[in-house]
């Protein structure tokens, strides 16, 4: 009988404690671990859709890396439907990148974006290398946004969903347990992929990604209360040989040497355990997200039956979710600025371009944080928007980069300059708190080089020095060069071989209304020197002919001038040499006042030109580039060295060389020329353009005073080429011919122009 009661006594208890962690007489409380795994991680998203649509209700939610950022919006009331839709549309690389949009550069960091291939910080003569690929930035603010509706909830335990993550303290090694703050500050924090992104730092302690030390946080969804745990595990085991291709595969398998060990037991401890079959998948797999949310969904299908059956020991009714909408304004009404050191708050102000207390997008607010990021003098940017009745503190915290001296390379090939090899050495607070200063030494075919001295000061006059030196040499037709300098005719030359060195000097002012609007005054010094060897091979004789001889050069001009110039640009092309949309405006007017006056026949003129552009996307990867430009030379002066020439293909040619398909380099002379310019850019692959380019113009002298400017165009060209974004710059090769002429020409570069 004793036996019978006790038998029946622990049947009584095994049931009650079944019926309080399944349900029979309580609601089984459910956790949900996601684990770290980068691009693998969007699995999650999939596994997610399958558990919302077995009708799961998830009372805890912890995860790390990838798993804390999905996580993180999915507890703050995103629902898996919505975080699908939102993670189609992102593009994860640039994101990753961290490129600053162009659009947030001044036109000095634009210069330099569009120079150098590379950049190294350069201290006590030693150079050294970026802790990491990235800021992060661009992924910060996305989160920035799209948490905004949780931006007051500093305990996570009180979001719609409780939470938590997981980060490393770089300098212990230990567990971090993120449940309250700034959310997020914390998931970035959890996902800080080490040498990928730049540590964070909260509360003093240097964190970087929580699957160092735990990539699966089980044990501390658990102790939030959960009775049952659902995981999705999308760890990478350990790889093969072949499989370590790459920096980042070998950090992670140096890390999963414990991860992997520590899943037996979690496995076990796992009630629902979904595992993507994503093997095949890297870490930075992004470009492949709607295959990996779709292996997630498969993989969580399989678990449908038991998702199901907790539902229903849930015994919940099912309330129609409330759709989350995405701000997209905001009012900041007080700017909070830590850690700006180096940097007063009316320069940083400056920078973010938008005015307290006044409605802004959220897109501005992000224009802003990008004017910062550009400037390079930050190594990270966190900011939090936090409620303060009236509207919105924007509280700044800035990590100032203590580098201050870099080193830059670059190279390049084209058909006028050649070969060249770029260094060059930047120096910030190099005199005063906001200057720097900049020297290029281009070591090539032709010696040249860049030095630039400025106080960027935004909407404030900014003060400015530049020089510098440029030579080339091209062949050219004798014509040419006697009908603009007097040269005797000699019936045997049919061609000379110019050489053209140009050493300019400038001081100007400047200011800028946002970054793409600039006004310039300033004066200018010119040494220009047009010369060739070729005539100096002979001396005239008796009956104009020439007769060998042993001088060294002739000189066609070899003058200083001195002259003060105006400039106002606006530039909003989202690419320099491959631009997608955007409008583009450039013009210059130079009064030349004084010379040496190499051929004695200087006087006072004046030199102004103009150039206009639009780029219109038509359909997909395919834009339309047009142009007008134009330039005229005003006075009576007889100088010739500042007329126009047109021909050949490149960017940034010195003085009034202008680019023009269908001939080659300077061909087209005159003191005056209009053109027109289109070109057809489609991108057929990522950073592969097929281009077709058409250009027309008149070019002669004095065309707007004969009114020859508005005739049917004397001058055509077109080209046909291929163009690749690389990492040293635009690879670009164009075919060119013209109907006027029987000649074609095939223009090649290779790199950034400088």
């Amino acid at each position: 009988m004793r036996n019978i009661i006790t038998t029946v006594l622990f049947v009584f208890l095994g049931l009650l404690g079944f019926s309080q962690v399944d349900g029979t007489k309580g609601t089984p409380k459910v956790g949900l671990v996601l684990s770290g795994g980068g691009a693998k991680g969007l699995a999650h998203i999939g596994a997610l859709k399958v558990i919302d649509e077995a009708g799961i209700k998830i009372d805890y939610v912890g995860g790390t890396s990838m798993g804390a950022i999905v996580g993180a919006l999915y507890a703050s009331g995103y629902s898996a439907m919505e975080l699908d839709s939102i993670f189609r549309v992102t593009d994860f690389s640039k994101l990753i990148q961290d490129n600053v949009p162009r659009g947030a550069k001044t036109f000095y960091e634009k210069d330099d974006s569009e120079r150098y291939a590379l950049g190294l910080p350069f201290t006590n003569f030693n150079v050294s290398f970026p802790q990491a690929i990235s800021g992060g930035q661009n992924i910060y603010n996305e989160l920035v946004r799209l948490l905004f509706h949780v931006k007051d909830v500093q305990d996570f335990k009180r979001l719609p969903i409780p939470f938590l993550c997981i980060a490393t303290n770089v300098e212990t090694g230990e567990r971090v347990l993120l449940d309250r703050g700034y959310l997020p500050e914390a998931i970035m924090a959890s996902g800080t992929f080490p040498s990928l992104f730049e540590p964070s730092e909260i509360e003093g302690e240097i964190l970087i990604d929580g699957g160092v030390v735990n990539n699966y946080p089980i044990e501390e969804v658990k102790a939030m209360g959960a009775d049952l745990i659902i995981g999705v595990d999308v760890q990478h085991g350990l790889s093969t040989r072949e499989s370590l291709s790459s920096a980042t595969e070998i950090l992670l398998q140096i890390n999963n040497y414990r991860t992997v060990n520590d899943m037996k037991n979690k496995v076990k401890e796992t009630n629902i355990y979904i595992r993507p079959d994503i093997d095949d998948y890297s870490v930075i797999d992004f470009d492949r997200s709607l295959e990996i949310v779709e292996i997630g969904e498969s993989a969580a299908y399989k678990k449908l039956p038991e998702l199901v059956e907790v539902a229903q020991k849930q015994n919940r009714v099912v309330v129609s979710q409330k759709r989350i909408r995405t701000k997209d304004s905001l009012t900041v009404n007080r700017l909070i600025i830590e850690g700006n050191d180096r940097y007063t708050r009316g320069y940083i102000k400056g920078k973010l371009r938008f005015n307290l207390a006044e409605k802004i997008s959220f897109d501005e607010l992000k224009q802003g944080i990008n004017n910062l990021s550009a400037t390079g003098n930050f190594k990270t940017i966190r900011y939090e928007l936090v409620s303060n009745g009236l509207g919105t503190d924007l509280i700044l915290k800035l990590k100032e980069d203590p580098t201050k001296m870099f080193i830059k390379m670059s190279a390049h090939y084209d058909d006028l300059y050649k070969s060249a090899a770029l260094i060059n050495l930047t120096k910030k607070n190099f005199l005063l708190k906001d200057d720097v200063a900049s020297f290029d030494f281009i070591l090539g075919d032709h010696i040249r080089y860049n030095m630039e001295y400025y106080m960027d000061k935004g909407f404030y006059w900014s003060f400015g020095v530049t020089s510098n030196f440029t030579d080339f040499d091209e062949e050219i037709d004798f014509e040419l060069i006697r009908s603009n300098f007097d040269v005797p005719n000699d019936p045997n030359i049919r061609s000379i071989t110019l050489d053209v060195t140009d050493l300019t000097n400038q001081v100007y002012l400047q200011t800028v209304l946002k970054e793409e609007f600039a006004f310039t005054l300033g004066a200018e010094h010119k040494l220009l020197r047009y010369s060739t060897r070729t005539l100096n091979q002979f001396e005239e004789g008796n009956e104009g002919s020439f007769l060998p001889t042993n001088s060294d050069r002739t000189f066609f001009d070899n003058s200083n001038y001195f002259s003060t110039y105006g400039k106002i640009t606006l530039d909003t092309y989202d690419d320099k040499y491959f631009p997608t949309k955007g409008l583009y405006f450039d013009s210059d007017f130079h009064f030349y006042l004084f010379s040496s006056d190499f051929n004695d026949n200087f006087r006072e003129f004046s030199v102004g030109k103009a150039r206009l552009g639009t780029v219109i996307p038509l359909f997909h990867n395919l834009s339309l580039n047009m142009e007008a430009e134009g330039g005229v030379k005003l006075g009576t002066s007889s100088v010739k060295s500042f007329d126009f020439i047109l021909g050949g293909y490149g960017n940034d040619f010195v003085n009034n060389f202008i680019p023009f398909f269908g001939y080659d380099f300077l061909s087209l002379p005159g003191n005056s020329f209009v053109k027109a310019y289109g070109r057809l850019d489609y991108e057929f692959a990522s950073k592969n353009h097929v281009l077709f380019s058409a250009n027309f113009a008149n070019v002669a002298d004095d065309l707007f005073r004969t009114g020859d400017w508005f005739t049917e165009p004397s001058f055509s060209g077109y080209g046909i080429g291929y163009g690749l974004e690389s990492f040293l710059g635009p690879v670009q090769i164009y075919y060119s011919w013209s109907p006027e002429n029987s000649n074609s020409n095939v223009f090649f570069s290779v790199g950034y122009w400088f």
